[in-house]
C-alpha cells in the first residue's frame, strides 16, 4: 500500500494483529523523516535562505549607497548579478530544485534592475508600468522553471499590476467590475491549476499553492459582495454574485470529494461575513449589532461542528 499516513497505520493497528514492531518499522518507512531526508530539507531550507537574504542584502545595499554610487555601477552590479546567477541555472550539475530557487532569486533582481532604471533617469512611468515589465520579462522563467514559489510571485505581480492600472490609468473603471475581474483571474488560475494537477500535468504540485489562490479568490469575493451589498447600484453586482455562487458551489464539491476541510472552512466563513453585512446593510444599530455577533458566534460554532464530524466520518472510511 503507497501512500499511507500517520492516521491509516494508526487505524490498522486498532483493528489487526499487528506487533509493536510492525507498527513502529510502518512509522519509520511511511511517516518518520530519514537522515537523508532531513539532510534534504536543510539544504533546501540555506539555499533558500541564502539566496533571500543575499537579494534582501542587494536591494539594502542599493538604497543605503544610492546617492554616492554612479548610475553605471548601478547599472553595472545588478546586471552582472543576474547574468551570473542565469549562468549558474544553467550548469548541469545543479538540480532541478535548486535551479528554481537561484532562478526565483534572479527574478527579484529582474525588479530591482526595473527600480534602479526608474530610480536614475525619472521615467515618469505610473506604478503600474514597473510591475508590468517586470511581470513580462520573466514570463519565460516562470514557464521554463515550473516551479511553485516563482508561479506565486508571477501572480502577485499579475495581480498589482491590474489593481496600479485600475487606480492611475482606468479610473473611471467600477471598483465592483475590478473586483469581479481579479475573482475571475484568481478563481480560473486555481481551476487550472487543480485540473492539471489532477491529470497529472504538473508533478509535485505542493496543497499549500492552491491554498493560497482559494484564500485569494474568497477575499477579493467577500470583499466584491460586501461593496455589493451596501452599493446595490453598481451594474456589475448581480454578475459577481452568479459567478461566486457558481464557484462556491464547485468549491464545496470539490471539498466533500477530496476529503478536503480547507475548502469546507474558507468558503462557509466568507458566506457568513457576506451574510453579516446584508444584516448591517438592513440596520447599524445597536440591536443589530447584538444579532450579528449571535449570528457569527452560531455560524461558526456550527461550521466547526460539521467539519468535525466529515473528518471523522472520513476517518472511518479509510
Amino acid at each position: 500500500m503507497k501512500n499511507l499516513q500517520r492516521e491509516d497505520i494508526h487505524i490498522i493497528s486498532r483493528h489487526s494483529n499487528v506487533t509493536e514492531k510492525g507498527l513502529e518499522k510502518a512509522l519509520k518507512e511511511n511517516v518518520y523523516n530519514d537522515r537523508e531526508m532531513w539532510q534534504k530539507f536543510l539544504r533546501l531550507l540555506l539555499i533558500t535562505l541564502g539566496i533571500g537574504f543575499t537579494t534582501a542584502g542587494i536591494i539594502f545595499f542599493f538604497a543605503y549607497n544610492w546617492a554616492s554610487l554612479n548610475k553605471f555601477v548601478k547599472f553595472g552590479l545588478i546586471e552582472v548579478l543576474i547574468i551570473a546567477t542565469t549562468i549558474i541555472v544553467l550548469l548541469p550539475k545543479i538540480n532541478t530544485t535548486t535551479r528554481s530557487i537561484i532562478l526565483t532569486g534572479s527574478s527579484f533582481l529582474v525588479g530591482v534592475l526595473f527600480a534602479v532604471f526608474g530610480q536614475i533617469y525619472q521615467t515618469g512611468a505610473n506604478a503600474y508600468d514597473f510591475f508590468l515589465v517586470w511581470t513580462l520579462f520573466i514570463t519565460l522563467w516562470v514557464a521554463v522553471s515550473n516551479f511553485a514559489p516563482l508561479w506565486l510571485l508571477y501572480i502577485i505581480l499579475i495581480n498589482t499590476t491590474f489593481i496600479l492600472y485600475s487606480q492611475q490609468v482606468a479610473r473611471d473603471w467600477p471598483e465592483i467590475l475590478i473586483i469581479t475581474i481579479l475573482f475571475l483571474f484568481n478563481t480560473t488560475v486555481l481551476i487550472a491549476s487543480l485540473v492539471l494537477d489532477h491529470y497529472k500535468k504538473i508533478e509535485n504540485l505542493p496543497k499549500w499553492f492552491t491554498y493560497i489562490l482559494a484564500l485569494g479568490a474568497a477575499t477579493f469575493a467577500t470583499i466584491g459582495m460586501i461593496y455589493g451589498i451596501f452599493d446595490s447600484y453598481e451594474p456589475a453586482f448581480p454578475v459577481l454574485t452568479v459567478v461566486v455562487l457558481i464557484a462556491y458551489g464547485f468549491g464545496i464539491r470539490h471539498g466533500i470529494q477530496s476529503k478536503n476541510g480547507f475548502y469546507l472552512s474558507v468558503i462557509p466563513l466568507s458566506i457568513i461575513m457576506m451574510i453579516a453585512a446584508s444584516l448591517f446593510k438592513i440596520s447599524d444599530g445597536v440591536e443589530m449589532f447584538l444579532i450579528v455577533s449571535l449570528f457569527i458566534i452560531v455560524s461558526v460554532t456550527l461550521v466547526i461542528m460539521k467539519l468535525i464530524n466529515l473528518q471523522k466520518k472520513w476517518k472511518d472510511e479509510k
